[in-house]
């Protein structure tokens, strides 16, 4: 039988030590985890551009425009594509990329 547990362990004890706080990692302090509430993407496909930056503020969103352009009118522009889709569980303050008509 070999010692390699022996030898191997203090090297990933050092290795670890040295990841898990750039990763993060809570590290048994409960009082440094900040927990952010996780939501269900709206559904924004066919509302204006202003009914979506309405419903982004409620739901506490970033919405990203994928093509935007200057002259853009908020009353009459559709909004035909998002990611992620609605339905799906991402994390308040979480951007959505939309595009539009």
């Amino acid at each position: 039988m070999t010692q390699a547990g022996g030898v191997a362990a203090p090297v990933g004890g050092q290795i670890f030590s040295e990841i898990l706080p750039y990763l993060e990692v809570n590290q048994g302090n409960t009082e440094e985890v900040e927990t952010i509430e996780e939501i269900q993407a709206p559904d924004l496909l066919g509302k204006t551009l202003e009914e979506a930056e309405k419903i982004a503020k409620e739901t506490e969103i970033e919405l990203v425009i994928k093509n935007e352009t200057e002259e853009l009118d908020k009353h009459n522009v559709i909004i035909r594509e998002q990611i992620p889709n609605a339905g799906i569980t991402i994390q308040k303050g979480s951007k959505v990329y939309i595009e539009y008509e």
